[in-house]
């Protein structure tokens, strides 16, 4: 979800949140995010620690309208073939920056890291062109939609891989609604974690049952290839989630990296909703919320407190690194 700059500064203008605000005003210059000096002994001083910690927040902050034009997943266009929806993706190889300055190569959906959001309807007829320009084969698996044994996209098991430079077209109707994924299921630890994975988003027919909310994220976990990264970015390179006070958010967590992510809230509840895609009969309330490798999870945050609060994984991303925080790391803002 893309920020103008007025609603962004507008949010920032919070008072006693001790985060160093004032850098936060147009002609702010942040300082990108580095490893500390070291002094005589090989060891960061108290003063180097503490600079880099304040950089890297600084940092998020100032340049979070620049960062969420890439970090938001951008919706998949489609065209019309009679009644079925068609959506194309490519597989590519590209250099993805996922912090400031930092190039590595990954691989990509039309160019982007995760793939763009593919947002459907239950019962709608879907085709997906896939088109690879890989060295490489590959494959794309549904992750919870329910598909056609011969379009779940297993090598070997359901299909024969997808050869560079050649196409395949996915075919099924959308079910079953909730928050969904498709990756690579084609030498999948090395593709998925460099960056063939991304939403597909399946909203109910009947909407009488979904809980109200007024903004809706989508946040992916990944790690291995491209490091720990949140929507294809590391901390400072994610960008915040806004709010005014009063509001409900719905966060769609999903981790599709080798590692298990205990997303923790600062501040307020999650009120867990769905699970794995499906609604929950009973919603409970949690502040850290852990995901398995290839789990999804909907919350809503019933947001009454104005301030910046973390949203980081507890176990790897805490500021507890002497060049401040890094990872899986961004921020709700409530004003």
């Amino acid at each position: 979800m893309e920020l103008s700059r007025r609603k962004f500064l507008a949010l920032l203008g919070l008072g006693g949140v001790g985060l160093g605000l004032a850098a936060c005003s147009p002609t702010a210059t942040a300082t990108p995010t580095l490893m500390p000096g070291l002094n005589g002994n090989g060891t960061p001083t108290v003063d180097e620690i503490d600079t880099a910690h304040e950089n890297a927040v600084k940092t998020f902050l100032v340049d979070a309208e620049k960062n969420a034009r890439t970090f938001w997943p951008p919706k998949l266009p489609f065209k019309l073939d009679g009644a079925t929806k068609v959506f194309e993706l490519t597989c590519q190889e590209v250099q993805w920056e996922t912090e400031p300055g930092k190039m590595v190569a990954a691989l990509a959906y039309n160019g982007v890291v995760p793939g763009p959001e593919i947002r459907v309807t239950e019962g709608d007829q879907v085709r997906v062109i896939v088109k690879n320009q890989m060295h490489a084969s590959t494959a794309v698996h549904w992750h919870g939609v329910q598909t056609p044994n011969t379009m779940d996209g297993v090598p070997f098991f359901t299909q024969p891989p997808i050869k560079s430079g050649a196409t395949f077209a996915y075919e099924f109707v959308a079910k079953p609604a909730g928050s969904h994924l498709y990756y690579s299921q084609h030498n999948a630890p090395d593709q998925v974690t460099r960056g063939l994975v991304g939403p597909i988003i399946i909203e109910p027919k009947s909407k009488t049952l979904e809980p109200k909310f007024d903004s809706d994220y989508i946040l992916i976990a990944n790690d291995t290839n491209l490091g720990l990264t949140l929507n294809g970015k590391s901390f400072p390179a994610t960008a915040p989630m806004t709010a005014q006070v009063g509001a409900q958010v719905r966060l769609r967590l999903m981790n599709q990296g080798l590692l298990m992510h205990p997303m923790h809230l600062h501040g307020m509840y999650m009120r867990v909703i769905a699970q794995d895609g499906a609604p929950l009969a009973n919603p409970y309330l949690c502040d850290t919320l852990t995901l398995a490798p290839g789990q999804r999870a909907d919350v809503i945050v019933d947001c009454q407190t104005p301030g910046i609060w973390p949203l980081h994984c507890s176990i790897l991303n805490q500021a507890d690194s002497a060049r401040g925080m890094f990872g899986l790391v961004t921020a709700l803002v409530i004003k």
